[in-house]
């Protein structure tokens, strides 16, 4: 047997991985529009929280062959769906799909899957950096600009923040070479490569290169000649810490299961809340623009305003037609809307245009 979902217009929104760390913020934003229905492998640690948005409440461990089958209106995924069982289900039954857990590999293996099944519902892969929101603020600045030669995307990583486990999932990558598009052409680059310090909202950090999703995207979405995403973190100490490990060759010699815990301890000290802040550069001829995006909430809540302006963007609830067939996140039909929709949900952008500020 196989898992089955189908689409019912009076169903809830399914939240597959509802109440993690993103999840339960997810849940908290989409309670407000939509019934939910959350699932994950232990219900026990969702109950409180099915109880807080009046949600219903299943199992379905990824992990667990046994099938799961529900009639649901749309399908979010919030948690990782390494062998595609949440895509498949979600596409087999005509459900509006919108995932922001993958990596580029797995995000590129989701696209083959879902165009080989021939989606009849749309299909959001935004698995884009903050579940899309870089992206979504990129499309608005290309959009104002007449196009996007360059984007570059420094992220400041705040270690005082909530974080599930997953989300340090990219300690895992950092010892694979990835591809990048740089002035037209592709090639490989390593993680950690092409340091430097970079203004993040109102203070300097020290950002170095990471695979995400965008810089695979933008490339073929927008025309961009160069894509390039970096982080840093809010501690000195600990990006020192990173790139030492990498001179030292600990990405390389230790990137197995036997050292994962040693890789992740890097990094993976969550606190009780921090700030996400991301600064966006774009050029288009002799043309810039720079946005700063700032959410006090986190990193966490972030990502989850990404998740449900995607579920929103997949129900047509955002004022344009909810196309079936796949989609990334800049390919929004309306960027001109990218700074409302963030205000709403509490996440400031600051915009310089070619030297002139704007608030948004």
């Amino acid at each position: 047997m196989t898992d089955e979902l189908f689409f019912d217009a009076q169903g809830p929104v399914l939240l597959v991985g509802g109440y993690g760390t993103v999840g339960t913020e997810v849940a908290r934003m989409a309670a407000r529009e939509f019934p939910l229905l959350l699932t994950g492998r232990s219900p026990e640690r969702g109950r409180a929280l099915a109880t807080e948005t009046d949600a219903a409440l299943q199992v379905w461990d990824l992990a667990d062959p046994k099938p799961f089958r529900a009639g649901v209106r749309a399908v979010v995924g919030v948690v990782n769906d390494p062998d595609d069982r949440v895509l498949r289900a979600a596409i087999a039954g005509g459900v509006p799909f919108t995932d922001v857990t993958r990596w580029t590999a797995r995000m590129q293996r989701a696209v083959t899957v879902a165009a080989l099944l021939t989606p009849q519902a749309p299909v959001l892969l935004s698995s884009a950096w903050m579940g899309g929101v870089t992206s979504l603020v990129a499309a608005h600045l290309a959009a104002r600009l007449g196009g996007a030669e360059r984007v570059d995307i420094a992220i400041r990583w705040d270690l005082a923040d909530r974080a599930g486990a997953d989300s340090v999932e990219f300690m895992d990558r950092l010892g694979l070479d990835f591809e990048v598009v740089t002035t037209g052409a592709r090639h490989m680059v390593m993680p950690l490569s092409e340091v430097e310090s970079v203004r993040i909202g109102d203070t300097a950090t020290k950002v170095a290169r990471l695979d995400t999703p965008e810089q695979f995207t933008l490339p073929l979405t927008l025309g961009t000649a160069t894509a390039r995403t970096r982080i840093g973190f809010s501690s000195g100490a600990s990006t020192s810490a990173l790139l030492l490990a990498r001179r030292i060759g600990l990405f390389r010699w230790g990137r197995g299961p036997a050292f994962t815990s040693t890789r992740r301890s890097l990094l993976y000290s969550p606190g009780e809340g921090g700030t996400a802040q991301v600064r966006i550069d774009i050029v288009n001829g002799d043309r810039t623009a720079t946005a700063h995006l700032r959410d006090p909430a986190g990193q966490a809540h972030l990502t989850a305003v990404g998740a449900v302006l995607g579920l929103r963007r997949t129900l047509g609830l955002d004022g344009a037609p909810a196309d079936p067939g796949i989609r990334f996140p800049e390919q929004t039909p309306l960027p001109e809307q990218v700074p409302d929709q963030l205000a709403e949900y509490g996440v400031g952008l600051r915009i310089d245009m070619g030297g002139a500020r704007l608030a948004a």
